[in-house]
């Protein structure tokens, strides 16, 4: 999918909604589990009840992995059935690989040909050539790791660097890459005061957002420093949508609370944009 036709879906829903699919098994409806597939059978009704307000999710490849091959296959049954019947949603593999030449290669392949994906996210530690490569495929975007969440992030990505934060250079020196225009950057929410420096470097690119909602972050000061001319946002939001019931009526009240971002985003962007 293309930077434009996210945008067009961004514009058609009123909503830069991104849902993350992060399947915690002790946490979905109980009656789940006699599926044959409680993971797909979760991610199944979830999509289909928020397709209309959302226009992305975003499985943490982890919460698939932790079942070994089973969760495979059901993260591709996920992805296969998204592209299939929702073709119009952009995909993102929360995968957060980050390692050098050939082996990036086979990861890009891996998320990008084999599952289908529209987006990776990548970690940039190891410089270029761990970025490259994920950035020579055709209308496939990098989401690059550049200030996030997690109260860790102050261990390394704030630290100055001759005179200037880390994130601020990695997000810089990435802008120099082959097909930088492929990358897209992970911001979180929680640090939505930095969102001003970060649009003085990448004014056009978008950010991928996490952190609204259970981790505290706030939609409306995001929006405040992040959205650009077009948009450029994409705001996730996990475990305060997909966990809203654990009953029957789990995929009913997902939808609610997907709703009620949806609204609040419509309301942003009539008044911004």
């Amino acid at each position: 999918m293309t930077t434009q036709q996210l945008l067009e879906q961004i514009k058609k829903k009123n909503s830069f909604l991104c849902i993350g699919l992060d399947v915690d098994m002790t946490k979905i409806p109980s009656f789940l589990l006699k599926e044959e597939d409680p993971i797909f059978s979760f991610n199944k009704a979830i999509i289909d009840a928020t397709h209309d307000v959302a226009v992305a999710y975003k499985p943490n490849i982890a919460f698939y992995e932790a079942y070994g091959i089973k969760g495979w296959e059901s993260l591709k049954k996920t992805i296969d059935y998204i592209n299939q019947n929702y073709p119009e949603l952009y995909t993102i593999a929360d995968a957060k690989r980050g390692d050098i030449g050939n082996t990036a290669t086979m990861y890009a392949k891996a998320f990008f040909e084999d599952m289908e994906f529209d987006s990776v996210t990548v970690a940039p530690y190891m410089g270029k050539d761990s970025v490259e490569p994920f950035l020579t495929f055709e209308n496939k975007h990098t989401i690059l790791l550049a200030l996030t969440s997690n109260e860790g992030a102050f261990d390394f990505q704030t630290q100055l660097i001759e005179g200037k934060p880390l994130y601020q250079k990695v997000i810089e020196k990435s802008q120099t890459y082959n097909n930088a225009d492929n990358l897209m950057y992970v911001v979180g929410a929680t640090k939505a005061e930095y969102f001003k420096e970060i649009r003085n470097i990448v004014p056009h690119s978008f950010l991928l957002v996490p952190g609204v909602g259970a981790q505290g972050g706030s939609l409306q000061d995001v929006c405040q420093y992040g959205l650009n001319d077009q948009v450029g946002l994409l705001i996730n939001s996990s475990r305060g949508i997909i966990f809203a019931s654990n009953k029957e009526d789990f995929a009913e009240k997902a939808r609610e609370q997907a709703l009620l971002l949806q609204r609040e985003m419509s309301d942003i962007l009539k008044e911004r944009l």
